[in-house]
């Protein structure tokens, strides 16, 4: 695992016993709104380096997001021992393609026209560590059917929804506009949206950090 060296922030004493592993504004904004006590320290981590290291161990594509979620928080958990941290991560696929983000609007157009008329499933991934040691490592599938929306409609989509969707592995953002591609979504809202916050919460209980 390659790890970029980050000046490792001073703890303060009063400081949330939950550490946030990511930068994703999504789950930042979900435990926020969830009034969970957490702060945030980003891992670094090369995922294009650790995705290849998987192919090559002839890792399935669906354990690549609970592998990069693990290792998200490993790599918090050895500059926090005394944290418990949460780690994330997500991998969207379709007809036994994965999707990675896309990195600008003509290839995120691409991705919506394969994903146009079929159905795709989000491995929404979390873990939380503390001291290195795996509390819990959980991977929740919601499946999400696109309808066979119109190249007009693509079209005044991408204008009106903007780089904004670059955020997110499928191009969109269920809670806003993104919600007119579909014609069916099953499975849990908020693993949807990057983070299975139920399934969270519950552990964070069972940790008391959040109380019962």
């Amino acid at each position: 695992m390659m790890l970029t060296e980050k000046k490792k922030p001073v703890s303060k004493p009063n400081s949330p016993e939950l550490i946030l592993a990511s930068a994703s504004q999504a789950r930042r904004a979900l435990l926020e709104k969830a009034s969970i006590a957490f702060s945030i320290v980003a891992a670094d981590i090369d995922e294009d380096y650790l995705k290849a290291k998987m192919n090559e161990q002839g890792v399935k594509p669906e354990a690549f997001s609970i592998e990069l979620a693990l290792s998200k928080a490993r790599a918090i958990s050895q500059q926090y021992p005394d944290k418990v941290i949460l780690g994330a991560d997500q991998l969207l696929i379709c007809q036994d393609r994965s999707f990675d983000k896309a990195k600008n609007l003509q290839e995120a157009e691409q991705h919506l026209r394969f994903l146009r008329g079929k159905t795709h499933h989000l491995y929404t991934s979390y873990a939380l560590m503390k001291n290195q040691e795996i509390i819990v490592a959980e991977t929740i599938c919601p499946s999400l059917t696109m309808r066979n929306f119109s190249d007009i409609f693509l079209e005044n989509y991408l204008q009106k929804s903007g780089s904004i969707i670059l955020n997110s592995v499928g191009c969109y953002m269920l809670e806003d506009l993104g919600s007119q591609l579909f014609s069916e979504i099953k499975g849990d809202y908020f693993a949807i949206l990057g983070l299975p916050l139920l399934n969270v919460m519950e552990n964070l209980r069972k940790l008391n950090i959040l109380k019962s």
